[in-house]
């Protein structure tokens, strides 16, 4: 089946898109027609067959003549097949570049993986920043076709990369980004993800010993079956059935004592080796793909080994799983038991295991890592005004111009300017309800995320160096597991602060710190914990209601500044603008958002 080709430099990525789906829809409308009229010819053909066959019944010298329209039937069937899986494939085309153009018109929230299994409630930013779940920035990111794309993405989320390591990234993601054919064979390969290869499971199968160790269990099983066999042959050319019984008994004998050790491998490789299929497909494109960053070209070298390409060794593997799930076949279950082929089956895939098993672990290595940056790139292509920050060593500092959160539409996003670093460590961001504290906290640690994962940021600048991102966002409280909210939050402040210990310098952001407490704790707590992390080099932002806090930077000189955003009202209607200020809010809504409702007050 033909494939789209590359994206052309003029072209948008919703012209790109829009075309190509264009395309597809009446490749689709045309070949569907043909498969309805393929399989009325094959009805009509079954049924001329059919009514010839009555009327020479009583001529069945002429009952030759039949084989001529059988063979027509066989012909069109094989041509309806055929046709029948193109539809399919390219009904994966034309499902890749809608989720394409629902990325583009923001309708993707809720249609791609979530990821909600990577979720670890105890990581210092994960839930707090949307990492995982519906609507967050695994599912906006994530187009990987197997497991081990999904882990790879998600572990790149969750920890930053060095700065060698990021920017090998950032070439790769740009080499790949204009690949769009090469994205669709990609997401071609597998139904869903859900139905993918367990890497770990895999790799683990991998590197274990054989089951069966001996070489008189491998040598004597192939020999009893000739002999079986053989025992049969003497029964019908002369009569020794006696033979053919006594070989009978001893094969049931023989396969009695295999038979735990051949159920223990026979399950062992069936778990590992799940749809291997999409495996070799991946390492296939891998393969042949001519890429020209070094990351890449590092990846595929990495699968090289002399005289087989992984792709066919996986391919290999596959084919003798799928001889083995034969086992549990009715008919030849019975024979299994004095021909042995299933422990034929399994001899052969340990002499894979022994040739290739210790590589499958590289090899799932870097399908996963080549299915993240195509997953990073595709972001990339989809977001041309988003750029690739600028990672330095230093100081701590997060330098942003034009910043917005990456989650919300382009369009509607509002760009801010922030520096923190150089000398100032601290912000105390006040403002009132709903005037955009929390997702302008959120925006920062989501760019620092992907910064240093190696995927663009939405922001026109930013430099930064490498930052520990914690977060106290979503604290939520535990009534099964007896723990207050106030409780998990200093919780979390103790994660944050046993973080600055590390090499890293940390970068803190947290909303509404402390809120479980009066006034007078909660800003003597604020106090403690932010100069706490300011000594040990931290940057970050609080942002507050208690305006309270706002005296904070006044004890701290040039380390600390407060800001704020503010609402106005116009026409009895509250105004939100969500820019950036400098200094103390000055306005409050809560009783007007109150009166808004229809509370009396």
């Amino acid at each position: 089946m033909d494939h789209g080709s590359e994206a052309q430099s003029g072209d948008t990525p919703r012209e790109v898109y829009s075309h190509r789906l264009h395309e597809l829809y009446l490749a689709q409308a045309s070949q569907r027609r043909r498969e309805r009229l393929l399989g009325y010819a094959k009805l009509a053909m079954a049924a001329g067959t059919l009514l010839c066959a009555v009327l020479l019944l009583r001529h069945t010298a002429a009952i030759a003549f039949l084989l001529a329209p059988a063979a027509v039937f066989i012909v069109l069937a094989v041509m309806h097949e055929k046709l029948i899986r193109q539809l399919r494939l390219r009904a994966r085309s034309i499902d890749f570049y809608e989720r394409g153009l629902a990325r583009l018109e923001d309708r993707w929230a809720g249609t791609g993986e979530t990821g909600e299994r990577f979720l670890d409630p105890s990581h210092p930013y994960a839930r707090d920043l949307d990492l995982f779940g519906k609507a967050s920035l695994f599912e906006l990111l994530c187009t990987a076709r197997t497991r081990a794309g999904e882990e790879t993405l998600a572990a790149w989320l969750l920890a930053p990369a060095p700065i060698g390591e990021v920017q090998q990234r950032q070439n790769a993601v740009a080499d790949l980004a204009q690949r769009v054919a090469f994205r669709e064979k990609l997401f071609l390969l597998g139904e869903t993800v859900r139905l993918g290869v367990n890497p770990e499971a895999l790799a683990a199968w991998g590197e274990q010993g054989p089951v069966f160790n001996k070489r008189l269990t491998r040598v004597v099983t192939p020999v009893l079956a000739i002999l079986w066999i053989l025992s049969l042959v003497c029964w019908g050319v002369w009569g020794l059935g006696i033979v053919a019984a006594a070989m009978t008994v001893l094969c049931l004998a023989w396969a009695h004592r295999l038979h735990a050790r051949l159920d223990e491998a026979s399950g062992a490789v069936e778990q590992a080796a799940e749809d291997l299929e999409l495996l070799s497909g991946v390492l296939s494109l891998l393969e042949r793909e001519p890429f020209s960053s070094p990351k890449l070209l590092e990846i595929q070298n990495s699968l090289k080994r002399d005289g087989v390409a992984p792709s066919a060794a996986i391919e290999k593997l596959a084919r003798l799983t799928e001889f083995l799930k034969q086992r549990r076949n009715p008919v030849a279950k019975p024979l299994d038991v004095v021909v042995f082929w299933s422990a034929q089956v399994i001899f052969a895939a340990e002499r894979w295991r022994r040739e290739f098993g210790p590589q499958i672990r590289a090899w799932l290595g870097a399908v996963g890592e080549l299915e993240a940056l195509t997953a990073l790139s595709a972001y990339a292509y989809e977001h041309p005004a988003d750029v690739f920050p600028e990672l330095i060593e230093g100081a701590p500092l997060f330098d942003a111009e034009g910043l917005a959160h990456p989650l919300l539409p382009l369009d509607t996003a509002v760009r801010n300017d922030l520096k923190l670093g150089d000398g100032l460590q601290l912000m105390i961001l006040s403002g009132p309800n709903m005037a955009g504290k929390s997702t302008f906290i959120r925006s920062i640690g989501a760019n620092a995320v992907l910064a240093q994962c190696g995927a663009p940021v939405r922001a026109v600048r930013l430099r930064l160096s490498p930052l520990a991102v914690a977060a106290s966002i979503c604290i939520l409280d535990s009534l099964s597991g007896g723990v207050s909210r106030f409780y998990a939050e200093i919780r979390r402040v103790k994660l944050i602060s046993d973080l600055t210990q590390g090499p890293i310098p940390v970068l803190f952001l947290l909303d509404e710190l402390l809120s479980g407490t009066n006034s007078h704790d909660r800003l003597a707590g604020t106090e403690f914990v932010v100069r706490s992390l300011v000594e040990h080099e931290a940057i970050g932002i609080v942002s507050t209601h208690d305006l309270a806090l706002t005296a904070i930077p006044e004890a701290m000189g040039e380390r600390a500044t407060n800001c704020h955003f503010e609402d106005r009202f116009e026409d009895s209607r509250l105004i939100f603008d969500y820019k950036l200020k400098p200094g103390v809010v000055r306005t409050s809504n809560a009783l007007e958002l109150m009166k808004s409702i229809g509370l009396d007050l």
